[in-house]
């Protein structure tokens, strides 16, 4: 057993504590990581404010690291200690009809499936004060320590500089992937992108990379509009100055609609707008946010040919595709390393979430 620190959710709308906390052996399958650098991601705050579907407190969260193996359980064979990993909030278990099927990257054993606050066996790895501490999509990576099973952690180049590729864990892969594996955005194209967050901003870059002619960035912070446009956004506008609907303003701007559109904020009524966006027979709308409320939309938006998409991590079986696009990043086929505005040491967690919650962060790093 480990002892290390943790920052833990003891209940929904408190801070996180940050305490000592007891961390398991990993059993069968199984894999302990020591964690170098994490990521702070808005699903992280819908879980603190109790609106993350099925989950637990107290609760250790956290689903965006990388860091190197401590331990291994039995019948572990893809790594061993000393590799460098991220641990993945979907998994990729390989055997499930959605991991054998080549156009689908949802796992069956994804949260939506079957909670994941326990791990695969219905017992928790973590203990503090005595008590029982639930697991965060099987990864809680704000834990100096975590126990994953094998099919949730991908094993990347030893070169990756941990403290910039722990945004594959989601932030990164969600919204690079969205433009390219689910929208499959054509060259020449144009988009609209709503939300210049870590992920809307990765999204942006995604629609650079596939090829689109023109990218709309769309946000309510303007400060947000100088990185956009150095990520490859052509236009930047706030819906606060105009007097008409956003979707009616960029219908103007591009004569019909934009080819794709692509929601990152999760808001019910920004979806009704990206999705009105985008031209009505053959405009397709990606939902990248998450909500917690229910959307109800006009079937006339749909009725002459729109498509709306959902994604999940951007389109990528994890375990296969997250050391392949690692390698394009060392490969220098991307740079991402705009998206992260602060990096603090881990005991400033709640300050990050601050940041976060201001507006002024794209993405926080912490450091163990």
């Amino acid at each position: 057993v480990i002892r290390c620190r943790a920052a833990v959710a003891w209940a929904p709308g408190k801070p996180l504590s940050v305490e000592e906390v007891e961390v398991a052996p990993p059993k069968t399958g199984e894999v302990r990581i020591k964690l170098v650098a994490i990521g702070i991601c808005r699903t992280d705050e819908h879980l603190l404010q109790g609106c993350f579907p099925n989950a637990e407190f107290p609760v250790i969260p956290g689903h965006e690291g990388a860091g190197i193996v401590e331990s291994i359980g039995e019948g572990v064979t893809s790594m061993k200690p000393g590799d460098k990993v991220i641990p993945l909030c979907l998994p990729q278990c390989g055997e499930c009809s959605f991991c054998r099927n080549p156009e689908s990257n949802y796992c069956q054993k994804s949260h939506f499936s079957e909670p994941q606050n326990l791990l695969p066996d219905k017992t928790s790895r973590f203990t503090c004060k005595g008590k029982q501490i639930h697991h965060f999509l099987w990864v809680s990576t704000f834990s100096e320590y975590t126990v994953v099973p094998e099919y949730a952690v991908a094993k990347i180049d030893a070169a990756a500089p941990l403290d910039k590729v722990c945004l594959f864990g989601c932030g990164f892969s969600t919204g690079y992937g969205a433009p390219i594996n689910t929208a499959k955005v054509k060259p020449g194209s144009t988009c609209a992108v709503f939300g210049l967050g870590g992920v809307g901003l990765s999204a942006v870059m995604g629609c650079k990379a596939a090829g689109a002619a023109r990218i709309i960035a769309v946000d309510i912070n303007k400060d947000k509009f100088a990185k956009a446009k150095e990520l490859g956004a052509t236009d930047c506008i706030n819906p606060r100055d105009f007097k008409k609907p956003i979707q009616e303003v960029i219908t103007e701007m591009t004569g019909q609609g934009v080819d794709y559109s692509f929601e990152a904020v999760g808001h019910a009524d920004t979806m009704i707008a990206a999705l009105a966006s985008c031209n009505m027979n053959t405009g397709i709308f990606v939902m990248i946010g998450v909500t917690d409320s229910e959307v109800s939309i006009d079937p006339m938006l749909l009725l002459s040919g729109r498509t709306w998409k959902g994604t999940m991590f951007g389109g990528w079986k994890s375990r296969e595709c997250i050391p392949k696009l690692v390698s394009s990043y060392l490969e220098k086929k991307f740079n991402f390393d705009l998206l992260i505005t602060h990096t603090l040491p881990f005991a400033k967690v709640n300050e990050g979430f601050e940041l976060l919650r201001a507006g002024k962060s794209i993405r926080t790093v912490l450091l163990f």
